[in-house]
């Protein structure tokens, strides 16, 4: 996996103030924190810090340069604008090289199963142990010529060297079905739900108490 280098610049000013403050300047707050280090608040490049997320994906390995220290970096949690999808904050979680971590990865399929079947990923990303500097992008899974009936199994995959399983190995990833099974199934589906409605078309809400948050606000001390 390769490194994205992004020049960020040390804050001071915290709150929902601050934070719309630094993205008018088409910038991100964001906090570094792990191995024990104190919290430190930094400001990103908006426009370098997104293309990184995109081309890097959610495990994207950073390589933050601030007051002329540089740390690597992964993306622990990212908050954006649920309208635009702007980036708003990021928690960043500091790594050493030859260091393992837990991140979820991608389940991309391939290949063609056999005719009139249907492919359902049953779980499109899974939790594996790797090394910081060499996690993988996605875990491919080819169903090329599988026959209805046949499953892939989280134990399955043949995981890149040096990466190792952190979820039940018989987890179904993949299941291939015949293609008339998931239609009955889904119409089953439909006529529970119907069944469960209630009468004369009524609506039943729920609600919360207390006010919703502003998105992109910042906690106290991140």
């Amino acid at each position: 996996m390769s490194e994205t280098r992004l020049q960020a610049e040390s804050r001071t000013e915290f709150g929902k103030g601050a934070a719309r403050r630094i993205r008018r300047d088409h910038k991100v707050p964001a906090v570094l924190y792990g191995h024990g280090t104190d919290p430190v608040h930094v400001t990103l490049p908006g426009h370098d810090t997104m293309m990184a997320l995109k081309h890097g994906g959610a495990n994207a390995l950073l390589r933050v340069e601030v007051d002329g220290d540089t740390q690597l970096v992964l993306p622990k949690q990212v908050q954006r604008d649920p309208v635009r999808g702007d980036l708003e904050h990021l928690d960043l979680l500091i790594v050493r090289r030859g260091e393992k971590v837990t991140v979820d990865i991608p389940v991309h399929v391939v290949g063609d199963a056999a005719r009139d079947t249907t492919v359902t990923v049953e779980n499109a990303t899974l939790a594996i142990e790797a090394e910081a500097t060499h996690i993988p992008e996605a875990l491919e899974v080819s169903v090329e010529g599988l026959e209805a009936g046949s499953q892939i199994l989280a134990q399955d995959l043949q995981l890149p060297r040096g990466t190792g399983l952190r979820v039940d190995p018989e987890l179904l990833v993949v299941n291939v079905t015949q293609a008339g099974d998931l239609e009955a199934e889904t119409a089953s589906d439909d006529v529970e739900e119907a069944a469960d409605e209630p009468e004369g078309g009524e609506e039943t809400i729920s609600s919360v108490a207390g006010e919703p948050g502003e998105a992109g606000e910042e906690q106290p001390g991140e």
